[in-house]
């Protein structure tokens, strides 16, 4: 790959780019700060800071009636929510799952000693492919982890009915996909239960969190015993359990920013629209459509580097981080590709030709309300001058 230097004659705002703030890809937002210091401040007053604090129980409470679940089990972040999911479950031998995803959807599995499984994706969408999910099936299988990557929606009828014909349980990783629909029903209530992250990156966030979220009210109260080291009460353990908990100073924050999550959508929304007018013109490069007859977040700008583009994906993505973009390589090289699974399952890429092509064409731009004004146009200038020398 080609050295790429800073420009001088590229800015943000008029500003040298060597002297500009770094536009991080995830910075978050933040609904209200009043209120969150309110709340925090009411925290301090009660001087109740965890199990399951009355900011946790609103919260919670708050998070279901927003998607129309019966059950929202709130933990301290995604990826112990995804372990708890998984074990309450009963998962166990081997679960599909993508490898085109974050590797805590992997790790999750392989940290509790269940082998992941890695199906091919759909190239259109990026999420599983179902004919690729039924190759992968073995006597072994004992549930599928479908990712609603980007917010899409994965393919939860064909999923479904997969896992019904062979007796097994299917989950979500739904951490993109907060606020998000399928067929009109919103995302939450699609299989046994639906893991959601309110990492810090997230467009909703609690600074660290995540939640479980179902209409199963058995699994429900599993998973609430299951994320206090099995605790009925003082003294009285009746599960095997560990330490899950949201605090109660992160729930505050889930709080203050739900109040205030249309003004983020209606930011993230009007971006994606000024990214899509501002790319028409540069054919090489193509934007992941978002599904405008859905509820979307529009969380994550998608742009994928077409085969012929006179310019590279990790070019394209190195002149950004030389002006002080940070653009990403999601979900570059694929979990297949990263340590443990590329010691135990060395030749995986020969079943996940789309996968790895995706993978290495995918770059992921900044977006949200801290996103300053003109750095649309500044990525698009960028784009503009790289193609225009590479040709």
């Amino acid at each position: 790959m080609k050295e790429i230097r800073s420009r001088p004659d590229l800015a943000i705002n008029g500003a040298p780019p060597a002297f500009a703030d770094t536009l991080h890809v995830g910075r978050p937002n933040v609904g209200s700060r009043e209120t969150f210091m309110r709340l925090a401040g009411e925290m301090f007053d009660r001087q109740w800071f965890s199990n399951n604090g009355p900011l946790v129980q609103e919260f919670e409470h708050r998070i279901a009636a927003h998607l129309g679940v019966r059950h929202c089990v709130a933990m301290c972040n995604g990826t112990i929510a995804l372990e708890i999911a998984i074990r309450a479950l009963g998962l166990a031998g081997e679960v599909i799952v993508p490898s085109y995803t974050f590797v805590a959807t992997a790790h999750a599995l392989y940290w509790q000693g269940i082998t992941p499984v890695f199906a091919d994706i759909d190239p259109r969408t990026h999420n599983l492919d179902p004919d690729a999910v039924r190759r992968m099936i073995t006597p072994r299988t004992s549930g599928i982890i479908g990712v609603h990557l980007w917010g899409r929606a994965a393919p939860v009828d064909a999923l479904q009915g997969i896992a019904d014909e062979h007796g097994l349980r299917l989950m979500f990783d739904s951490a993109h996909a907060f606020g998000c629909s399928y067929k009109g029903q919103t995302i939450g209530r699609f299989g046994a239960c639906e893991v959601l992250s309110f990492h810090a990156t997230k467009f909703f966030n609690t600074f660290e969190g995540g939640a479980v979220v179902t209409n199963d009210d058995e699994l429900a109260e599993m998973m609430r015993l299951m994320r206090n080291f099995g605790f009925a009460g003082y003294d009285h353990v009746i599960h095997p359990g560990t330490n899950g908990k949201m605090i109660e100073v992160c729930a505050a924050m889930g709080l203050a920013n739900l109040a205030h999550i249309d003004t983020v959508i209606d930011s993230n929304r009007k971006n994606y629209h000024a990214y899509r007018d501002a790319l028409s013109g540069l054919p090489e490069l193509s934007l992941m459509a978002y599904d405008e007859a859905e509820r979307n977040n529009f969380q994550y700008i998608v742009l994928e580097v077409g085969e012929g583009c006179r310019a590279t994906r990790d070019e394209l993505v190195a002149a950004l981080q030389a002006e002080g973009i940070l653009a990403r390589k999601y979900f570059w090289p694929g979990c297949h590709k990263m340590q443990p699974y590329r010691a135990l399952y060395p030749h995986a890429g020969m079943v996940l030709h789309n996968t790895e092509r995706v993978a290495d064409s995918v770059v992921v731009l900044p977006t949200g309300t801290a996103l300053p004004d003109g750095a649309i146009a500044t990525i698009l200038r960028i784009f503009q001058v790289l193609l225009s020398d590479a040709a």
